[in-house]
């Protein structure tokens, strides 16, 4: 009883042609993301999933009010061995002055939009330096009363900064596009 080898084989090279499209999807395209905390109460939840869009800002710019996925050191040093992947807000462009005063941030001297913002935003300014410069953001978490954002490790550098987060998927009744329009 002979078998014919090569519809083995076809299920093969199928099944490994879908492994690798897939595994190239998630490294340069799109990868879920868990929301992990509860520093974007209350647009995100913890435990929540969304989709990371890898390659949006290779075609676009990064805007303010974007939620970005990024790569950070806690400690607010850049010489940590392992960074941390954070979910945060983008408020503050390059090039820009950013501080919040009796509660208010104020990017330029103009009170932001902060309608998202959970908790009292504590006064603050940059230190070290008066305005962000030409690659960094600042990043912030919607929940300002717990969020570790750039108030503590401070501004974060373009390269640093991984994607947007696009949709969030889970749970299955909350999808939706987290597109902020003004």
């Amino acid at each position: 009883m002979k078998r014919d080898i090569k519809p083995i084989v076809k299920d093969i090279i199928s099944y490994a042609l879908i492994i690798i499209a897939v595994v190239l999807i998630r490294l340069f395209i799109f990868d879920p993301v868990r929301v992990d905390g509860p520093s974007m109460d209350n647009t995100l939840k913890d435990g929540q999933v969304l989709i990371l869009n890898k390659i949006g800002y290779k075609k676009s710019e990064i805007k303010r009010y974007d939620i970005v996925v990024a790569d950070v050191c806690i400690d607010g040093t850049n010489s940590c061995k392992k960074k941390e992947r954070v979910v945060k807000r983008v408020i503050g462009l390059p090039n820009e002055t950013i501080y919040a005063k009796d509660g208010k941030i104020y990017v330029n001297d103009e009170k932001v939009d902060d309608s998202f913002a959970k908790g009292i935003t504590e006064d603050f300014e940059l230190t070290g330096f008066t305005k962000l410069r030409a690659n960094d953001y600042f990043l912030v978490g919607d929940n300002r009363e717990v969020s570790l954002d750039s108030r503590v490790f401070g501004p974060v550098s373009k390269e640093d900064i991984k994607g947007k987060a696009s949709i969030r998927i889970w749970p299955l009744n909350k999808i939706k596009s987290l597109n902020y329009k003004k």
